[in-house]
């Protein structure tokens, strides 16, 4: 075939018909699986949805745009494994609307971030990244801490990602307010309630270190605090067809 090239190369029509047949073939290999694969995506134990909190301080960490200098996406290379833990698993972003995943880092990636450092440690590093990072270029977000957490919207925010497939229960929207206020109070008596409907080990706490509000900062902590913490890599076994984001 290699020696008839110059026939193709030399009639554009003959050209075009070689590559829609060839591109034809490629899309049918991509896209047939999908029609009868019920899932691209690995049932992995421990996924849940955000918390009304978490949601929140997604949404802070979106309109912050840390995305453009924080990654969440450990991919499968040894030298990327060994600095920021196991790579990660299609699942973990799977309720993300949008995903988080990223395009470069200015910063370490944060797909593991969550109970490496204390709030404490996460406040002042919001407050003056220098502080304690001093090569750091991350501007100060202090005003963070300053700003109350606005969510009069929680329970349509939920609502609202039930629609594309987060699988929040009526009880979780119901009680969408009383939950994200509880988890920013760790003395609050709905927390069993809580934990019951998010999993175990949903952090409760006061994590900007101002017990009297909730603010953005609260929210965001909150949030930074859970990325990579609900699979148990210590007990994760991969199935054989595993998707890596």
């Amino acid at each position: 075939m290699w020696k008839h090239h110059q026939k193709l190369e030399r009639h554009s029509l003959l050209l075009v018909i070689g590559i829609l047949v060839v591109v034809a073939i490629g899309g049918l290999v991509e896209i047939s699986p999908l029609f009868y694969l019920e899932s691209t995506i690995e049932k992995v134990d421990g996924i849940r949805p955000y918390t009304p909190l978490e949601l929140e301080g997604r949404d802070v960490y979106i309109r912050e745009g840390c995305y453009v200098c924080h990654s969440q996406m450990i991919r499968p290379l040894r030298d990327e494994v060994e600095r920021y833990g196991h790579y990660s698993l299609a699942a973990e972003s799977m309720y993300d609307h949008p995903f988080q995943w990223g395009s470069k880092r200015t910063g370490p990636d944060l797909a593991r971030v969550g109970g490496k450092y204390s709030d404490g440690w996460q406040v002042d590093h919001l407050t003056n990244p220098r502080a304690v990072v001093p090569e750091s270029v991350m501007p100060p977000y202090a005003f963070l801490a300053k700003k109350d957490l606005d969510y009069r919207d929680i329970a349509d925010k939920l609502r609202a990602q039930r629609t594309v497939g987060v699988p929040y229960t009526d009880a979780m929207i119901t009680n969408a307010v009383t939950d994200l206020e509880t988890q920013a109070d760790p003395f609050a008596p709905g927390g069993t309630a809580l934990k019951k409907r998010y999993g175990p080990k949903v952090n409760q706490r006061d994590f900007d270190g101002q017990p009297d509000k909730i603010s953005d900062m609260d929210a965001l902590i909150a949030y930074l605090q859970m990325l990579g913490t609900t699979v148990d890599f210590t007990t994760y076994k991969a199935d054989a067809g595993e998707n890596l984001r």
